[in-house]
């Protein structure tokens, strides 16, 4: 099926012009096969590989849950519920996870999404709850099952699996190849779409350096190598949790705009992070695996291996947040002079010797500011932008990334132009109603 066939109009809402040849072929196969096994590479736009033919196999005249989709995280789940509003299909979207009101959900829930989607235990949750039914549900789309699986989510998973008697179709998606199908799904033989050969091909533009480090703590190297890169958008990748903070907090002492990002933190400052990132408010995220992929953290330029991961699986998505869509980017090994190569690396990347004395990286020209209203209070992009430029005496070009929300809002503005802006809008109203509007500062800045 070509791309031609989606339509125009959803394509444009979405910012693409055709379908790539992984969309394609996931576009026939999950409308034409009652089982699919896809198998793409990190950034290739797997999501909206399943959903475009989610959304033709959806029935207006239904009521209930028509599609289930499960996911690892709570970032991935927002990510694709994001792509579905973007396709703006008429077709109602709920999703649930750890971290958000449970209240707030149920209350959604009364009237039955089309789609939902969730993290194993919250959809768990509803169906002891009996927040939502399951019977007649005829879609199941695991995403990155296999993460699923490493997390401990095979009780949780295989008990709403049993839930769901009426099953038609399931889509397993991931970006990991050779992998076991776990058997409580009931898929025996998929159509298996297998696009992560193409990865060499995404990857023509990665670039491997091998960085050697005097000291094994690799701090110093670390903020010498950030001051050379300048402020480029870079992923710093470590294995504990305990380690992203102690090396964010090394950063920020040497004058570093850095954050952190780990499984362990509250749902709403990993939210914040995130945007500060995305939007180009901090250039530097020290995070844990749980960043390594099915988050939407596009346009980064440098991944950090500042602790080199225990298995090819994980350097292969780490790597992949860099070099995507044809786009140049660098991958850096910082290794101990006397520090093992690991078992999956048949030899070390070239070394790269780091300039000393480099200046520190320039602060960023954006702050993020917190808006205390979202989709829910009938808040848009438009919105917020006409209030900070009618309101606030911001040009378009002192406006960044603005993200849109269930009940908040983030958007990216000038730093310089934060000050007289704030005093001009402390009394003013958007759309009617007074918002809480405030710089969205970090827990560990």
């Amino acid at each position: 099926m070509k791309s031609d066939e989606v339509s125009p109009k959803m394509l444009a809402n979405l910012g693409i012009e055709e379908l790539n040849e992984m969309q394609v072929a996931a576009y026939q196969h999950i409308q034409a096969d009652k089982d699919v096994l896809l198998l793409a590479p990190t950034g290739s736009g797997k999501t909206l590989g399943f959903l475009l033919p989610i959304f033709n196999l959806l029935k207006p005249t239904e009521k209930g849950i028509q599609c289930l989709i499960l996911t690892p995280s709570r970032e991935l789940a927002i990510q694709i519920e994001q792509v579905w509003r973007k396709m703006a299909t008429g077709f109602k979207v709920n999703t649930c996870y750890g971290g958000h009101s449970v209240q707030v959900e149920i209350q959604s829930l009364t009237e039955p999404p089309a789609v939902l989607i969730g993290t194993p235990g919250r959809i768990v949750d509803h169906i002891n709850r009996q927040s939502i039914r399951l019977k007649d549900t005829k879609i199941l789309v695991l995403d990155e099952f296999d993460k699923s699986l490493s997390m401990g989510f095979e009780e949780e998973m295989t008990f709403i699996v049993k839930e769901l008697a009426s099953v038609e179709k399931r889509v397993l998606v991931s970006a990991t190849p050779q992998l076991q199908l776990p058997a409580f799904v009931g898929v025996k033989l998929p159509k298996r779409l297998d696009f992560t050969k193409t990865e060499e091909k995404t990857n023509d533009a990665l670039v491997l350096k091998t960085v050697i480090t005097e000291s094994k703590d690799k701090e110093n190297a670390l903020f010498q190598l950030l001051c050379f890169l300048g402020a480029e958008s870079t992923l710093i990748f470590c294995n504990l949790r305990e380690t992203t903070e102690q090396t964010c907090y090394f950063l920020q002492e040497k004058g570093i705009e850095a954050t952190f990002f780990h499984g362990k933190m509250e749902q709403l400052d990993r939210e914040k992070t995130l945007v500060n990132f995305r939007n180009g408010s901090i250039p530097f995220l020290i995070a844990s695996d749980l960043a390594a992929r099915g988050l939407d953290i596009p346009a980064v330029k440098n991944v950090i291996h500042y602790e080199l991961p225990f298995n090819s699986k994980d350097f292969m998505h780490r790597n992949g947040r860099t070099a995507r869509m044809n786009a140049a980017g660098t991958a850096y090994l910082l290794m101990h002079k006397d520090e093992a190569k690991p078992p999956y690396l048949a030899g070390l990347p070239p070394t790269f010797k780091v300039p000393k004395n480099s200046a520190l990286p320039k602060p960023s020209e954006w702050i993020t500011l917190y808006v205390g209203g979202g989709k829910k209070d009938k808040l848009s992009k438009i919105d917020i932008v006409g209030f900070l430029s009618k309101k606030g005496n911001l040009e378009k070009n002192e406006v960044g990334l603005i993200e849109v929300m269930d009940f908040m809002s983030f958007v990216a503005v000038k730093k310089n132009k934060v000050s007289a802006m704030m005093s001009l809008i402390q009394n003013e109203k958007m759309k009617g109603k007074k918002y809480k509007i405030e710089v969205a500062k970090l827990s560990n800045s």
